[in-house]
């Protein structure tokens, strides 16, 4: 199976970016493929294929005792063929680094990916009205990991297991 660890947005951080992404998207998104809300997550670690059993005793160990932590969707960016909202956290970068990001060969870049496609100018247009977006603040109380697998409607996210987190920051 093909593992990843991931956070998953409250409730509210959903709603919100639901409404800045429909007052944005017309007539900027071009060509680009809308991720349904479903799909939203921010990637902590990337395993690939992976035995679910292993990687969920290995991701118990090294989240044991992590705190929860307050965050929010802010801000927006692209890498090729992605938009991107942000995400603003004191303390991810460690729960990254528990979480999986320190075995990606290259820096944690917390972000929550919304759309797919290479219309440029449509990114551009986007990154533009989304840029100074700011969502409300929640806690996130758990780490799932994820299955990631296709299926004759596109990519499909199980959980596999969920790594509860302590006491909030706020």
């Amino acid at each position: 199976m093909r593992l990843f660890s991931a956070l998953v947005p409250a409730d509210a951080a959903v709603d919100s970016l639901r409404a800045a992404l429909a007052e944005a998207e017309a007539p900027a998104a071009g060509g680009l493929r809308w991720l349904p809300p479903r799909q939203w997550h921010i990637t902590l670690g990337f395993f690939g294929e992976d035995d679910p059993e292993s990687r969920a005793d290995w991701l118990a160990t090294r989240l044991a005792g992590r705190p929860a932590l307050d965050l929010r969707l802010a801000g927006a960016g692209t890498f090729p063929g992605v938009l991107w909202v942000g995400v603003s956290a004191d303390g991810l970068a460690g729960l990254a680094a528990a979480g999986g990001a320190d075995r990606l060969g290259r820096p944690f870049h917390p972000h929550l990916s919304v759309a797919r496609g290479h219309d440029r100018g449509a990114q551009r247009r986007l990154l533009a009205r989304l840029r100074d977006y700011r969502g409300p603040w929640w806690t996130a109380t758990e780490v799932v990991l994820f299955a990631s697998e296709q299926d004759r409607d596109g990519v499909r996210y199980t959980p596999i297991e969920r790594f509860g987190l302590g006491a909030g920051l706020g």
